[in-house]
């Protein structure tokens, strides 16, 4: 089922469907930052195909499985109708996503800004999020890339209508 959507820069990717797992439908999705509670509170998707079909998804259930979600959708009930979503990604509405609080952005939101230091060294552009442990990583592209820890003591501000992150570097970081 083929079906035209919205214009693409009002979709955000949540993640991508990975194998089957069971025979009732259910599958992995990996790369979602988005909790089982929050994609309820969604509940629709688009899926994208790797040679651009789409296709409209209702999310049936959705649970933590390890680091990993596995996620099962209405009308997807056998382990050959899940194969069929395997390695498409999973896009929705940035308007039907839940406000994520004070204090907190998704991933996506991230992706883009300038990374500079509370002295105002511009240490260059945050390229990627690592989930890894506890706290992100952040991966900054300079003259150099930087990996740099997500954690409060290091992330001092993040103002997203000005485009920038500040972070107060640990000694010896830009040395690795």
């Amino acid at each position: 089922m083929t079906e035209a959507g919205p214009p693409a820069a009002s979709l955000v990717r949540v993640g991508r469907l990975g194998r089957p797992h069971g025979v009732d439908g259910e599958q992995y999705l990996d790369g979602c930052s988005l909790t089982p509670l929050e994609l309820h509170a969604v509940k629709r998707f688009t899926w994208r195909g790797a040679t651009g079909e789409t296709r409209a998804l209702v999310l049936h259930t959705a649970r933590p499985a390890a680091a990993r979600l596995l996620v099962r959708f209405d009308g997807v009930a056998t382990r050959e109708a899940a194969a069929e979503l395997v390695n498409g990604e999973l896009w929705v509405e940035r308007s039907a996503l839940p406000d994520p609080g004070p204090g907190t952005a998704y991933t996506f939101q991230l992706i883009g800004l300038r990374v500079e230091t509370t002295e105002g060294r511009v240490l260059g552009t945050l390229e990627a999020v690592v989930n890894a442990g506890p706290q992100p990583v952040y991966m900054v592209q300079g003259e150099r890339e930087l990996m740099v820890p997500g954690s409060p003591g290091v992330v001092k501000r993040v103002d997203l209508a000005a485009g920038v992150m500040v972070v107060d570097l640990p000694p010896g970081l830009e040395d690795l």
